[in-house]
């Protein structure tokens, strides 16, 4: 395919013979200004820094001639190349290694079970859920959220490592585990840009033994979860069933959501990676853990102890991560991370409300056993700008009779209320990607890369 336009991905590595090719005939070369001071430039080419992404977009739309673009590492990945085509422009690539990629190289890893996160030019929050329930993950980042990230990554138990200007003379990997109070503090630390961050689970086999690395002892608040198949790079997908039956869960004396209202509260709350769910009054976990299963970021809230350790050994069976908080709402509730989705399977009007001021959900999920809860709880969430809405749930399970032949059994009902704000449905303004250079809105000075 010949483009009057051709993408050079940049990796520290003195470019291949195709990309100085590229250059030498260019009439126009884009890039970072440090991709320009370091790439052998035409003598009559123009040079446009790149400083908002849209003005260089721009300059390369309206080029008559031949354009380079200088993009870090592999730019169809979290890269310009998507911007390009955005704008109808379909560029030549000629790819370089991505950052992440290094990265894992540089710890000696396999990198096929990761998921790839970004945090750059976006509210990191979301990126930062996804991290925490996936055994191994790579965001990203900007040096304003390195700190932050990688504080809440280390608090859960993870060892994290920070890798800065891989592939360039500045390259620096530093193993946050070993030093979590200083690695990133003093004056003698600048963060470099562009960096990124490798979050894995200490109790993977794969995990780098650095020689000098000092795992936090304390024990994480969730559970090892499996590696993810070889077939399926990244996320281990959506599990093969869910609304698993009463017995796949340690459970005290029937306490527990029922398969059939389970599914039900599942489909409403919506889990994937990225969301985070309180699940508050979370009894035996069960929603909790089908949750994670999910990929979504759990906090569990569960005022008796006994069933706060059921919850962690429900989590370790079904291989998920999930935040175990012990103390009773709204209380314990202090503190928290907000929640795209909060689910409340017990408490009274205080718990309700306290737990909504507090989750700042897009959307609600309740279960009610008495008739007389209903009215109040929609009542409730009407005055807190959520529009409610509920069945009621009766399901009769097929079962043997002594006889050999089959009844009906029923189970309680359960009322199922839940409810959206109405100015976000359909939307979530943390993650809505407004600030994303990719996307045509507010712009950071320079497009985020995958590899410096």
């Amino acid at each position: 395919m010949t483009s009057a336009v051709t993408v050079i991905g940049c990796d520290g590595r003195p470019p291949a013979p195709e990309a100085l090719a590229a250059l030498a005939k260019a009439d126009l070369v884009v890039g970072a200004p440090r991709h320009l001071a370091q790439a052998p430039m035409p003598p009559t080419a123009e040079q446009h820094p790149i400083k908002r992404l849209d003005d260089a977009l721009d300059a390369v739309g309206q080029h008559p001639g031949q354009v380079a673009v200088l993009a870090s590492g592999d730019p169809g990945f979290f890269g310009i190349v998507r911007a390009l085509r955005a704008r109808g422009i379909t560029p030549a690539v000629i790819p370089a290694v991505s950052s992440v990629a290094l990265a894992f190289a540089r710890l000696g890893l396999d990198w096929d079970d990761a998921l790839v996160l970004s945090a750059h030019g976006r509210d990191p929050r979301r990126a930062l859920a996804a991290a925490l329930a996936h055994p191994k993950a790579v965001i990203l980042t900007a040096p304003a959220n390195v700190a932050r990230l990688a504080a809440d990554l280390l608090a859960s138990g993870k060892a994290v490592y920070l890798a800065e200007c891989l592939g360039t003379p500045g390259e620096r990997v530093t193993d946050l585990s070993a030093d979590p109070s200083g690695s990133l503090s003093g004056p003698g630390r600048p963060l470099a840009d562009p960096n990124l961050l490798i979050s894995l689970d200490p109790a993977a086999a794969s995990t780098p033994d650095s020689g000098t690395s000092a795992i936090p002892p304390a024990a994480p608040a969730h559970s090892p979860a499996p590696s993810a198949p070889r077939w399926l790079a990244g996320h281990h997908g959506a599990p093969d069933a869910w609304a698993l039956p009463e017995t796949a869960f340690e459970h005290r004396d029937s306490m527990i959501t029922k398969a059939e209202v389970r599914a039900l509260v599942l489909a409403r709350l919506g889990p994937a990676p990225g969301r985070t769910i309180w699940d508050v009054g979370a009894g035996s976990g069960s929603v909790a853990v089908e949750c994670a299963r999910f990929g979504a970021w759990v906090i569990a809230i569960e005022a008796d102890p006994a069933q706060c350790t059921r919850i962690r050994n429900n989590a370790a069976s079904h291989g998920v991560y999930l935040r175990v908080r012990h103390g009773r709402a709204p209380e314990a509730l202090v503190g928290l991370p907000p929640a795209d989705a909060l689910f409340i399977g017990g408490g009274d009007a205080a718990v309700l409300a306290g737990a909504i001021r507090a989750a700042s959900p897009s959307r609600v999920v309740v279960t009610l056993a008495a008739i007389h809860r209903v009215t109040e709880t929609a009542s409730i969430l009407t005055d807190l700008g959520y529009r409610p809405e509920g069945v009621q749930l009766q399901s009769n399970r097929l079962t043997p009779l002594p006889t050999g032949p089959l009844r009906l059994a029923p189970e309680n009902p359960i009322f199922i209320l839940w409810a959206d704000r109405p100015e976000i449905v359909g939307r979530n303004p943390r993650h809505n990607g407004s600030n994303d250079p990719r996307s045509g809105g507010p712009q950071h000075t320079e497009q985020p890369k995958s590899q410096p």
